[in-house]
């Protein structure tokens, strides 16, 4: 496996990461624990450094998963976690309960995630989502504060504006941006992108396969448990998975060439956008990890990208994001 480093900071993880969300949240049934332990294990053994996690997914089971399954492994792996959305009596932390980034109320998640964690410092630490509410130098300050107390060596952001990128940066360097972006939502490239090289910012894509879609394994055929984040989406739709069908044809018309998946080609097509970019596809079995790795191998020339860009040119895609 490659290794990477987030931008111009000293924070080198393998190209590709791990999305843990779904392993205990997200959708139903959640993974078995202790086949999900084995499952990070078998991450690791493939060369896996970059692991993603949240208090929210869960709640806190899933940072606890991690802490137990990566506990063997403390100075070969990176995991990172999230701060920002407020605490309900009942539900925990969750977004439907509202955010919450006020400095107290991050340095409170911070110490709770690193014993979840069963860690003596978290390796990156993003805000999960802005809050409109706490100004975000103040948001900066805080993490800055546990950075010079030794709890956290990196700052992160999730979803954040080139101009709160910006602002952020200013009070404490920014090591890494994690937001959605694959061939099929883009939106970022206009200003975020720009901003990330200019201020030597690493980005980690979620959401790399569009959820799962392009894979190639979704038609509209497929239905999804009211648990699973899909099932409301407007890109999920039938009418929707049947017209974006053509991006799907797209990656396997390129991966016939290179005798790759349309799903290795996805990632392929990111990692080649710029080199301080790690994709954190999800996962939860071996043959799509493996998958999913065999896309670092994927090389992309610049005629094969200018093919594609010229082919997405042509796709309206349908249905929002969310």
């Amino acid at each position: 496996m490659q290794k990477r480093k987030l931008g111009n900071s000293n924070l080198e993880v393998s190209a590709l990461g791990l999305g843990c969300m779904r392993m205990s949240f997200g959708d139903s049934p959640v993974g078995d624990k202790q086949e999900m332990i084995s499952f990070l294990h078998a991450a690791v053994d493939r060369d896996i450094t970059f692991f993603d996690t949240a208090e929210v997914y869960g709640p806190f089971t899933n940072e606890e998963l991690l802490g137990e399954a990566l506990a063997p492994f403390r100075g070969q792996v990176v995991i990172a976690t999230k701060f920002g959305f407020k605490h309900d009596p009942i539900k925990g932390p969750h977004p439907s309960v509202g955010l919450d980034s006020r400095p107290e109320q991050i340095k409170r998640v911070a110490e709770a995630s690193l014993k979840r964690l069963r860690v003596e410092s978290i390796d990156l630490f993003y805000q999960h989502r802005v809050d409109p509410n706490v100004p975000i130098e103040d948001v900066a300050g805080a993490v800055k504060d546990l950075i010079q107390a030794g709890k956290i060596k990196h700052f992160g952001l999730s979803e954040a504006s080139a101009e709160t990128i910006r602002r952020a940066h200013a009070v404490q360097p920014v090591t890494a941006l994690q937001s959605e972006y694959s061939i099929w939502w883009r939106t970022i490239e206009d200003a975020v992108l720009p901003t990330c090289e200019e201020l030597g910012i690493g980005l980690v894509p979620y959401s790399p396969l569009g959820r799962g879609y392009l894979t190639g394994k979704i038609d509209e055929s497929a239905t999804f448990d009211s648990s699973d984040i899909r099932s409301g989406n407007p890109r999920f739709t039938p009418a929707a998975i049947r017209a974006n069908r053509v991006v799907v044809d797209l990656l396997a018309k390129i991966g016939e060439q290179k005798e790759a998946t349309p799903a290795q080609i996805a990632l392929a097509w990111l990692l080649a956008q710029k080199s301080w970019i790690v994709p954190i596809p999800g996962s939860r079995k071996i043959e799509r990890l493996e998958e999913n790795i065999g896309a670092t191998a994927v090389e992309l020339t610049k005629n094969d990208l200018s093919q594609i860009e010229n082919a997405m040119s042509q796709i309206t895609v349908v249905g929002d994001r969310y």
